[in-house]
């Protein structure tokens, strides 16, 4: 009986230590598989058209938006874990538990805020959600991974995890762009029917209708201006040719109209130059003018004669009050 005890917990022994040994052999295989670090090395050469097969697959799942988890399966339970010797691993999360998931991580708008490894918003990037309900970029996480070679959530430090594939936020932010387009677009519709009826219907402030009848006006004129094909150099020559006609006309009309003085009417004019009591020549400043214009203006005969000489009209007219006139010696 002893010999068979101890036949049997040798066997025991035997069986308990190679069911140790084959799960530290599973786990140092599996460890070094699924390193982030090894995945990296190995990545530093890829295959002839693995990139572009991974950037197809890539733009594939953007394109169709589903959600899916990410990762292996999990391995088979080594002889340790059957026997109870080691604890089995957790089982996958079923499609019910992640909606639960999900839910939690909704309600907690894990979305609707920035990523808590990068701090940026996550837009139209990728993110994954985790079996403890944060979510992340992608490249953040698997930039996480690699630095710190272990599967840990960088916030609540649950190890290990399951990942899966959400496009919540991305829905979140095609929401809001959709709502900021629709505002603006709204706000141009607005402004544009309020200028058509600012220019259509004239408003009751006395104030605004002057300023509404003003445009009005100014737009006929510019509209007639517009529509008026004129050449500019030859309207200003007409207009030049009709202020020289004019001139010559008022100059044969004041030719007409100006008659030499008589006796007494030099006397009313030497009695208009006393009572004005001015006897500065206007040119020259100095007293003792010699000549009297028929404008009752007083003159030095040098100085006028030089004034005379200088104008360049056949008839020139007083120095002050611009008028033609008959001189007078006094």
């Amino acid at each position: 009986i002893l010999q068979n005890l101890k036949s049997t917990a040798s066997s025991k022994l035997v069986i308990t230590s190679a069911a140790f040994q084959d799960h530290i052999m599973r786990s140092l295989l599996h460890f070094s598989f699924s390193d982030p670090l090894w995945r990296r090395s190995r990545s530093k050469h890829p295959r002839p058209g693995e990139e572009v097969e991974e950037r197809d697959l890539q733009r594939r799942d953007e394109r169709e938006e589903r959600e899916y988890v990410l990762g292996p399966a999990l391995p088979p339970l080594t002889l340790a874990q059957k026997l109870g010797l080691v604890a089995s691993p957790g089982e996958i999360l079923t499609e019910d538990q992640w909606t639960r998931v999900k839910s939690r991580s909704v309600q907690q708008e894990e979305s609707a805020q920035p990523c808590a490894i990068c701090r940026e918003e996550f837009h139209l990037q990728p993110q994954v959600l985790l079996s403890c309900s944060h979510v992340f970029h992608r490249a953040c996480l698997q930039a996480f991974e690699r630095f710190s070679g272990r599967k840990r959530c960088p916030l609540c430090r649950r190890e290990p995890y399951e990942t899966r594939v959400i496009h919540d936020a991305a829905r979140l932010f095609k929401h809001q762009c959709a709502t900021r387009i629709q505002a603006y677009w709204r706000g141009y519709v607005a402004r544009k029917w309020y200028r058509t009826i600012k220019k259509t219907i004239c408003p009751k402030d006395k104030r605004l209708r002057r300023q509404f009848f003003e445009a009005r006006l100014q737009e006929l004129n510019d509209s007639f201006v517009r529509y008026c094909h004129t050449d500019t150099e030859a309207f200003l020559s007409d207009i030049d040719r009709s202020l020289s006609s004019s001139r010559r006309v008022f100059q044969q009309l004041e030719k007409k109209s100006v008659s030499k003085p008589r006796e007494n009417d030099w006397d009313r004019i030497k009695s208009q130059v006393i009572q004005r009591d001015v006897w500065d020549c206007p040119i020259c400043l100095t007293r003792r003018p010699a000549v009297l214009l028929s404008c009752s203006h007083l003159f030095h005969q040098i100085c006028l004669e030089a004034f005379e000489a200088f104008c360049a009209d056949s008839r020139p007219v007083c120095p002050l009050c611009r008028s033609v006139y008959h001189k007078k010696l006094i």
